[in-house]
């Protein structure tokens, strides 16, 4: 039920923000309904663009679980954006020099590339236990580390030669992950986290420990619960479905290569998307899938109505405030209803 609410506020949330978005490009002088059909025959309307609509919202889905879980047991993880690169650069490597090809292959690296990521984002914790330093300053600092040092490797021990940026050489053929029918494989990847992490989060001790601590710090402590230790885990876990992203960035992209912006937004997506889900993980995943539809269509608004692309990081933007206050707002006055409706039956039976 809970989960049915964050997505129906977000609904109503999604629908004012496409009315806000209207008169903006009204105010531009363009036509919201030529935008928006614009933007609808992009990222929905043909298989083709909804193909492109799932295969956008592939990080978007790792990444956005990836702050809800950390969110949802109250620890601040904001280091997504670094351990996506970390994973990407550490696939990128692998796909390369790694001698191994087939499916066996694939695994590897996308296994080796997570667990980087998850090492990375573990740092945090390790930092938060033995150090008491602040997971919200040392996610953020890692990330400048991070880029700067992936950077550096991409640019001059790395670098291939023939390209005209930094980059990598581009991983062995056959390591790309296949399409079915226009999908990456990259996406079904990522469903099947959706399912893994869910499962974690809701049936295993080490998931319910993850919730009490989000619920209540001292209450799961005193209960039981080791917090320093599951912060270390929850930041481990979410590195590591960073890093995964990031390698299948690579593996499952285009470039097949790390090159320098090649995690674009989608770690600072992934923390929207995760306040827009209320911190749940299908309810996160659905509107990753959204997002994943905005990028897509967004294209189609630049090509055929003349609207740049970043509108559409403008309308998320919309979207995260207004959904937020949208659900904060039918939880006040629901809220007071139904405090005001008992407090009427507690009159009642005094009588």
């Amino acid at each position: 039920m809970k989960s049915l609410n964050k997505i129906l506020t977000g609904i109503v949330g999604i629908s004012l923000s496409f009315l806000a978005g209207a008169v903006l490009i009204k105010l531009q002088g363009n036509s919201p309904i030529d935008a928006y059909r614009a933007l609808f025959d992009y990222g929905l309307v043909s298989w083709f663009s909804l193909s492109s609509t799932l295969n956008n919202a592939t990080p978007l889905i790792l990444t956005g679980m990836a702050a809800a879980i950390a969110f949802n047991s109250n620890v601040v993880n904001l280091g997504e954006p670094g351990q996506l690169i970390v994973g990407a650069l550490t696939a990128a490597l692998l796909g390369y020099y790694l001698p191994i090809s087939g499916i066996v292959g694939i695994i590897i690296v996308l296994l080796i590339s997570g667990i980087v990521g998850g090492l990375y984002g573990g740092l945090a914790g390790v930092l938060k236990k033995y150090y008491k330093m602040d997971e919200f300053i040392t996610t953020l600092m890692l990330n400048f580390i991070a880029d700067y040092f992936t950077l550096y490797l991409a640019t001059y021990p790395f670098l291939d030669k023939n390209s005209y940026v930094p980059a990598t050489p581009m991983v062995r053929k056959e390591l790309f992950l296949p399409t079915i029918n226009g999908i990456n494989v990259s996406f079904f990847i990522a469903i099947f986290m959706v399912f893994v992490s869910f499962f974690v989060v809701t049936y295993l001790k080490k998931g319910y420990e993850w919730r009490m601590m989000g619920y209540n710090y001292n209450f799961s402590k005193i209960g039981g619960c080791k917090n320093e230790e599951n912060l270390i885990w929850v930041m481990f876990y979410t590195g590591f479905l960073s890093g995964l992203a990031g390698a299948l960035l690579i593996l499952g992209g285009t470039q097949h290569r790390f090159i320098k912006g090649i995690g674009a937004n989608y770690g600072w997506d992934g923390v929207m998307l995760a306040i827009v889900g209320g911190n749940g993980v299908v309810e996160t995943s659905v509107f990753a899938i959204f997002f994943g539809f905005l990028k897509a269509g967004g294209i189609g608004m630049e090509f055929e109505v003349s609207i740049p692309s970043e509108f559409t990081m403008v309308l998320q933007a919309i979207i995260v405030l207004l959904v937020v206050s949208t659900r904060s707002t039918i939880s006040y006055y629901s809220d007071k209803i139904k405090a005001s409706l008992k407090a009427k039956r507690v009159v009642k039976s005094s009588d």
